[in-house]
């Protein structure tokens, strides 16, 4: 099976924004984590995560169709590429419009993770510092409330996520953020110099 070199290459070779590759590896950071605290295989669940949305950018699917565009294409490629089925599966059942339901423990990080991975990069670009450092749990579900911020975020599926795994929202947070602090100088959340 591919490692990690070969599935950034890919990544990289099919997704040109800096910001949608930042959101692989942040979405990286927090499944791994979760691989490490519930005993998954850390390197399988790290490549299904920053792979997840490699095909997002060339077939964004805004009309959620279940079997084309975004991730459906990209699992083709996956396949043809010798990724296992259980990455494939855990990317396609990320998105509830494809119809394949979450059934791994791996399915169900990888979707609790992908949300609140992109809202903690929201939460640390408005600090002035622009530190994911300075970012804590309580004022991250404040700001959940504020429907106006980072609206792009699903806060049903923000929710739904830590519910899927049975974690209260507030540890479930915590665990992101303490994974996207690991890797701040990569997402570029570290603070301005």
């Amino acid at each position: 099976m591919p490692n990690r070199e070969d599935a950034w290459t890919l990544l990289c070779q099919y997704t040109e924004s800096e910001s949608l590759r930042k959101h692989a590896l942040a979405v990286e950071a927090c499944v791994r984590a979760y691989a490490r605290k519930l005993s998954g295989d850390e390197e399988l669940w790290g490549l299904a995560a920053l792979l997840h949305d490699f095909d997002y950018e060339r077939w964004p699917n805004a009309e959620h169709h279940p079997e084309k565009e975004h991730p459906y294409e990209g699992s083709k490629i996956l396949r043809e590429r010798g990724y296992s089925e259980e990455i494939i599966h855990a990317i396609l059942s990320h998105a509830d419009y494809t119809g394949v339901a979450r059934v791994s423990l791996l399915d169900h990080v990888l979707f609790a993770c992908d949300e609140p991975s992109g809202f903690l990069t929201a939460c640390a670009l408005i600090k002035p510092s622009k530190s994911i450092h300075e970012v804590e749990p309580a004022s991250v579900k404040k700001k959940l409330k504020d429907k106006a911020f980072a609206r792009g975020v699903s806060r049903a599926d923000v929710y739904k996520g830590a519910e899927e795994l049975g974690i209260p929202l507030e540890d479930h947070i915590a665990t992101c953020l303490a994974a996207m602090r690991s890797v701040a100088t990569q997402l570029g959340l570290d603070g301005v110099a």
